[in-house]
């Protein structure tokens, strides 16, 4: 009887042991996925913005770029991050900073999410999550596709200096211009 209670402990400490294994490589992969991106060009983006025209992420050469990326339009995160986006435009523009959203919501969607919010910046539409698939933020359930919300800061030689793999949609404008400033100095 007392090899049984015994056998139960070996069992949740080598579950422990393993959880925390799987734990370490997830960060592991999130830092080699920052240390794969951090001092490397942007990949081409070249994608339709939310007036339906050709956008090609390498006409912001010269600027700060925060291309953004999130899950889908009109739902509280994105609207929230959108908002505070928009909200300090006039500050990230006076920081020779572009804003770039994408979403693999489509152009339609992208016109009605931009207009309703008064958005200054660009939308674009992935629509077939290439683009999203290419930066590693390419998520879903199944059919159901979708780009996670996570940021690539990139400079104004084209060159991605900061990889936001996790996104506070409240704070993250404020922390790009932060991010910025600091660079700048």
């Amino acid at each position: 009887m007392a090899a049984r209670p015994r056998m139960q402990g070996l069992r949740a400490g080598l579950l422990a042991v393993l959880l925390a294994l799987a734990a370490a490589a997830h960060a592991l992969d999130a830092g080699d996925a920052n240390a794969r991106w951090v001092g490397s060009p942007a990949p081409k983006v070249i994608l339709q913005n939310q007036s339906g025209k050709r956008f090609d992420l390498a006409t912001l050469r010269g600027q700060w770029v925060a291309l953004y990326f999130y899950p889908k339009n009109n739902t509280p995160g994105c609207t929230e991050e959108a908002k505070q986006f928009r909200d300090h435009f006039a500050e990230l523009k006076a920081s020779n900073i572009a804003v770039v959203g994408v979403s693999v919501d489509d152009v339609a969607s992208h016109r009605e999410f931009a207009a309703k919010l008064q958005l200054p910046f660009t939308l674009l539409a992935d629509s077939d999550g290439s683009v999203a698939k290419t930066f590693g933020v390419l998520r879903g359930f199944g059919p159901v596709k979708f780009a996670g919300r996570e940021t690539f800061l990139i400079d104004p030689d084209g060159t991605i200096v900061y990889h936001y793999p996790e996104v506070n949609s409240r704070e993250h404008a404020v922390q790009v211009l932060r991010d910025v400033e600091t660079l700048q100095k």
